[in-house]
């Protein structure tokens, strides 16, 4: 049976972020209706810790669609010519569980994870909010600044980094991509100053973010931990603000800026006023006053990845690009 491959060069070309962010907009309020199946992600850590195999399952009942996100995560990476996360999406029909597609996984996280953030920051931010503070200069930095670019009229960026080079080559390079002026800065704290949405994306571990920087009526979005033990924001940030999250369940169980706040007993499970796809879908309210800090916390989620590898499947099997490779799956005569 055809198989589509679609490698990492080609991913973007089919999976631009306007169009994405409109997707994760229907994925989350189709999750947010209780109709996709979502386990927990199961990750298999290497000893030591120096790596880890992340599997991430979902299933989508309206699209009839299922697949799995499978991705290592090797922190030392970092600096070097390979990605922190690198993996494939494998998209499989529902019906009769064929599979379809086997996606760059690498490219679909860095575009999907922004565009969450694109969605949030279009339910939440101030409508007039365009004063935007980046913290970090890699992968997720970049594809945030384009999100944000289509989630509101951004007229300043500021960028951060624990390297000034790289957040001085990041704004030089993002400059002359998007025609606008991004500056580098010294210091976090520089770099939030005055502004009205927050994109964190580091991986660090210890926070970054205090909660005394962030301005009265300011949006985050908090996306570079995913695990419990890490965090990029400080508890003071978390307790000032209104806190949103791609999932409950997942926040529960797997987010550090959220359970370490809850271990200090700073707050309580009654803190997280619920999941983006409950705005999107009306159930839930979302900012209520000008003045009012919040915040999103992302996690990401498979039924993003699945819904993302279906998108990329349906365009280039009407476009012709990628490549469709017989793979297997049919019953052999001597069963």
């Amino acid at each position: 049976m055809p198989v589509l491959i679609v490698n990492q060069e080609e991913v973007p070309g089919l999976l631009p972020m306007a169009e994405c962010m409109e997707a994760m907009a229907q994925v989350l309020a189709t999750l947010a209706r209780g109709q996709a199946l979502l386990p927990l992600r199961s990750i298999l850590w290497l000893p030591e810790k120096v790596g880890g195999l992340g599997l991430m399952p979902a299933v989508l009942l309206p699209e009839r669609v299922t697949g799995v996100k499978v991705i290592t995560f090797f922190p030392g990476n970092e600096g070097t010519e390979l990605d922190t996360h690198q993996g494939a999406v494998l998209l499989f029909e529902a019906e009769r569980g064929r599979l379809l597609a086997v996606v760059d996984a690498t490219s679909i996280t860095a575009i999907r994870t922004a565009a969450v953030s694109g969605v949030a920051t279009r339910a939440l931010a101030r409508e007039d909010a365009g004063d935007l503070a980046i913290l970090g200069s890699g992968t997720q930095a970049r594809t945030h600044l384009e999100a944000m670019r289509v989630a509101r009229k951004i007229r300043r960026v500021r960028v951060a980094s624990k390297d000034p080079e790289k957040a001085r080559a990041f704004a030089e390079r993002e400059s002359a991509k998007h025609g606008i002026a991004v500056e580098p800065v010294a210091s976090v704290r520089e770099a939030v100053a005055g502004a009205d949405i927050i994109c964190t994306a580091t991986s660090s571990r210890e926070p970054i973010l205090l909660g005394e920087w962030i301005s009265l009526g300011a949006h985050v979005n908090a996306v570079g931990s995913s695990v419990p033990v890490a965090r990029e924001l400080d508890t003071a940030a978390v307790v000032r603000s209104s806190l949103y999250v791609d999932r409950r369940e997942s926040a529960l169980n797997e987010a550090g800026d959220f359970l370490i706040p809850k271990k200090e007993g700073a707050i309580g499970d009654h803190h997280i006023i619920g999941e983006i796809g409950e705005v999107l879908t009306g159930r839930i309210h979302g900012r209520t006053t000008a003045k009012e800090i919040t915040l999103f916390k992302s996690l990401g989620l498979a039924v993003e990845d699945v819904a993302s590898a279906r998108i990329i499947y349906e365009k280039a099997k009407a476009s012709g690009q990628g490549r469709f490779l017989e793979f297997g799956g049919s019953r052999h005569a001597n069963d």
